[in-house]
């Protein structure tokens, strides 16, 4: 396992560049505008992003492009660059813009950070560069480049500085930031409901359904959860670091994960109301969840599922979702999963299950047939191998526009999981592979 390597140039990964690492974090504030400093190609990456949905703006959806051509390789880039900022400023009365830096931009070197320090004094803004070269690593790279970013945004002087000297535990706010979930199908919308029900507030969401201003306030919270962890955990350790605020990991991916990270959540606040809150909360929800999950489990009861996933944290929550519907994992692997998630994978599987990291399709397909998985879960890459196979599908990535988080989640999990495995497709197509 050779985590956050780097994937080899010319070869086949299911690995993602460093831009689009950074734009699936940020692209999710619905009030900032965001410029794409390359060819248009990559501002391709932008409508829909995530299918984040917003509650108010809807700025985030539409990106915008320097559109770098020949010319520009050769002289430079960066008037063409000031002057997309000088147009936005004037037509949209943006107040933060932030720039990313692809490919062409790394090899060219233009100056993107001086750039955006001119457009800052010159009009009274936030330009945040965003260096999120292509060659500069990989996907993790581009998390790291974008929660750098929201540091800088989060900071007074626009340069990620914040004064949180002498701001005792008492005159922090007594709410929490949520990282790392970005409102897939209005995820955060049920999450918040559940903290709501608890009498906790949320400061700041980071980043789905965010907004500029919120951001800001951020460094006031008292406690950080972090959903997503493999693209959050650095900016938890960077307020940990900068504004003392505590971080914990949390899932609400199936019952048993989110009962697990309500109750932690409420502990780390250090509210008995919360937790007492949470018992009544629970009590409701899993006993109208237990009655509805019994339908799909007695269908898919002992079926096998593959997974392949964006990061570990996620990775974790489906096998124990799996067992919950009494199926196996039978082949489980990540884009960007870390040493110690691929450690918890091994000690909650079975010995025979097939674990990846960084896999290509024909490794997928390979481990798929020898363990005669039922189902594979993944994203959009992965739906066409799958179904090309006569393998059930279900999609946990950025398209789908239902939830799949907290006790409602888990219902749509198993509905979709018990009617892609027991479609009657599957008659017709396994007999043309055959």
């Amino acid at each position: 396992m050779k985590c956050d390597s780097n994937s080899v140039a010319g070869s086949v990964s299911q690995r993602a560049c460093v831009y689009c690492g950074a734009r699936v974090v940020l692209n999710p504030i619905t009030d900032a505008f965001h410029i794409v400093h390359g060819p248009i190609g990559c501002a391709s990456y932008t409508w829909d992003i995530r299918g984040s949905l917003s509650s108010g703006p809807e700025v985030y959806r539409n990106s915008f492009s320097t559109d770098l051509r020949e010319k520009d390789v050769i002289f430079g880039g960066e008037k063409k660059l000031a002057g997309a900022i000088d147009e936005i400023v004037e037509k949209y009365s943006a107040k933060v813009i932030f720039v990313y830096a692809t490919c062409i931009v790394g090899v060219i070197g233009d100056d993107i950070e001086a750039v955006c320090r001119n457009a800052e004094r010159k009009h009274g803004i936030r330009a945040i560069p965003v260096q999120s070269s292509g060659f500069a690593g990989n996907k993790s790279m581009g998390y790291k480049a974008a929660c750098e970013a929201l540091m800088r945004l989060m900071g007074n002087q626009g340069d990620g500085s914040f004064d949180s000297k002498g701001m005792s535990s008492t005159s922090r706010h007594r709410g929490i930031n949520f990282l790392g979930d970005f409102n897939l199908a209005g995820e955060i919308w049920i999450i918040s409901g559940y903290l709501r029900q608890m009498g906790i507030d949320i400061v700041s969401k980071i980043t789905g359904d965010s907004r500029c201003s919120e951001i800001t306030e951020a460094p006031k919270a008292r406690l950080n959860i972090v959903q997503c962890a493999g693209s959050m955990t650095y900016l938890a350790k960077r307020m940990e670091a900068e504004y003392g605020i505590p971080y914990i990991k949390v899932s609400f991916f199936g019952i048993e994960d989110t009962k697990d990270s309500l109750l932690r959540t409420a502990e780390a606040v250090g509210s008995t109301e919360a937790i007492s809150q949470l018992k009544q909360l629970m009590l409701a929800e899993e006993l109208n969840v237990l009655r509805k999950l019994k339908y799909y489990k007695d269908r898919v009861h002992g079926k096998k599922a593959a997974i392949y996933v964006g990061g570990g944290f996620k990775a974790i929550s489906l096998i124990k979702q799996f067992a919950e519907l009494g199926m196996k994992t039978v082949m489980v692997g990540t884009q960007t999963g870390k040493a110690d998630d691929y450690e918890i994978i091994r000690s909650i599987v079975d010995d025979d299950t097939v674990i990846l990291d960084d896999a290509n399709p024909s490794e997928l397909e390979k481990f798929m047939k020898e363990k005669g998985a039922d189902i594979l879960v993944g994203g959009v890459k992965e739906r066409p191998l799958a179904y090309k196979l006569g393998v059930a599908f279900c999609d946990h990535n950025h398209e789908r526009k239902h939830p799949l988080c907290g006790f409602e989640g888990s219902v749509n999990f198993a509905q979709e999981v018990e009617m892609s495995i027991n479609s009657p497709v599957w008659k017709f197509i396994c007999k043309k592979l055959v």
